[in-house]
């Protein structure tokens, strides 16, 4: 009995170091994210780029990333999970230094597409690990996993924008903080789960259309990730151009909304614990609906400003409960979780465009409008969350049917 009860909490402790490893790897991917966004002015400077050849260039990353990610799976089965998630966050890291180096458009071009793709892949994997870490686990753990990348999306930004103000050479910084985050994905991976494929189970195809289940969930991450995008790069210009609000003000309101996503989704682990995924993203997409209603109705900054605000709370867990259910939805998780990244990094990527598409045909209170309506689709397709909760999942699975070992 003592021997029973010792192996099982080496294995409580193996699993908790697993939890904390997979969460510095979220953290390092949304601080490679955060500081090549904040060198993109140097880059546009440094190549002499018009706005219109640095939009196109801009396009490659979410290119890359969407022909990518269905090779996430192939990779893990390949290698082994740790294994294949190390090499894929180093290649990651790796790949924030190539936009400052490229000595023109078409080299950019290309190692953006090649940032993307292996953004992609390592977002994938990384993904995969965490809905399989909070299986064994036994409770939500998702929502804290994405309050870390957003975590680390803050720090390397803030890293980035001292580096800016220090007048840097990007090729410097870019450079160091590659090195110095690879070395820390790849020490961090050490403890991470290594789950390997059974030797008889035949490996992933290499490119497959994600199941219909993934698509539906990958429909209300879409949503989510509209209103993010949307808010994040035009909510500075709608509380400049339609409140008034001065240039500061405007910009500090941006970063309170990616602050107040990051501390919604830490917060978002119990709150799933409590009420469940469906329920959750219900109240989450009224708490959205209500936040877009108030930003084309304000009158003023305070109430413009608490709307984004409403905005960010109601859109921080969606997309790491949709990960986590495409996770659930079928046999194959990176192929489910590769079709959802897929169509959120395509909500990310048609997001700004369309609110500027709209303001221009009429406003961008009308914009805006558009993110509430989509915002209120939260609310009606909440229910395609509702999967297998962890704790039954994790009792379904006898030791013995499990195809894969950590």
């Amino acid at each position: 009995m003592d021997a029973k009860d010792g192996a099982t909490d080496r294995a409580g402790r193996r699993l908790h170091r697993a939890r904390l490893a997979v969460a510095a790897v979220f953290a390092v991917h949304g601080a490679v994210t955060g500081s090549f966004a904040t060198r993109i002015p140097w880059i546009q400077s440094h190549l002499d780029l018009s706005s219109g050849e640095l939009g196109l260039a801009l396009v490659l990353p979410a290119i890359g990333s969407s022909c990518a990610m269905p090779l996430a799976g192939r990779i893990s089965h390949r290698f082994g999970s740790r294994a294949a998630l190390r090499g894929l966050i180093v290649l990651w890291c790796a790949s924030l230094a190539l936009p400052a180096l490229s000595p023109g458009l078409l080299a950019l071009c290309g190692a953006l597409f090649v940032y993307g793709a292996t953004s992609g892949t390592a977002d994938v994997a990384m993904n995969a690990l965490g809905v399989e870490t909070e299986e064994r686990l036994g409770r939500s753990i998702m929502s804290g996993l994405h309050g870390m990348w957003s975590a680390g999306a803050l720090a390397g930004s803030a890293a980035g924008a001292a580096a800016a103000h220090a007048d840097l050479d990007a090729r410097v910084h870019l450079g160091l903080a590659a090195a110095v985050l690879a070395v820390l994905g790849a020490v961090a991976c050490h403890w991470v789960l290594d789950l390997r494929t059974a030797a008889d189970e035949h490996p992933p195809p290499r490119f497959a259309l994600p199941p219909r289940a993934a698509l539906v969930i990958g429909a209300v991450g879409f949503c989510a990730v509209f209103a993010e995008g949307a808010s994040l790069d035009w909510s500075a210009v709608f509380l400049r151009d339609v409140i008034g609000a001065s240039p500061g003000v405007a910009a500090a309101c941006t970063t309170a909304f990616s602050c107040t996503m990051a501390l919604a989704r830490f917060a978002g682990d119990a709150v799933v614990r409590r009420f469940g995924p469906v329920r959750t993203v219900r109240a989450s997409g009224v708490l959205a609906t209500a936040g877009g209603l108030l930003v084309v109705t304000a009158p003023g900054v305070p109430s413009a400003i608490a709307g984004f605000a409403l905005i960010g709370v109601g859109i921080a867990v969606v997309v790491p409960l949709a990960f986590a259910a495409a996770g659930r939805s079928g046999p194959a998780p990176s192929q489910s979780i590769a079709g959802v990244a897929t169509i959120t990094y395509t909500s990310g990527l048609v997001a700004p465009a369309a609110i500027g598409q709209i303001a221009d045909a009429s406003s961008l209170v009308t914009s805006f409008g558009l993110v509430t309506v989509l915002a209120a689709g939260l609310v009606a397709g909440a229910g395609v969350l509702r999967t297998r909760e962890p704790e039954r999942a994790a009792a379904a699975k006898a030791p013995g049917e499990r195809s894969r070992t950590g």
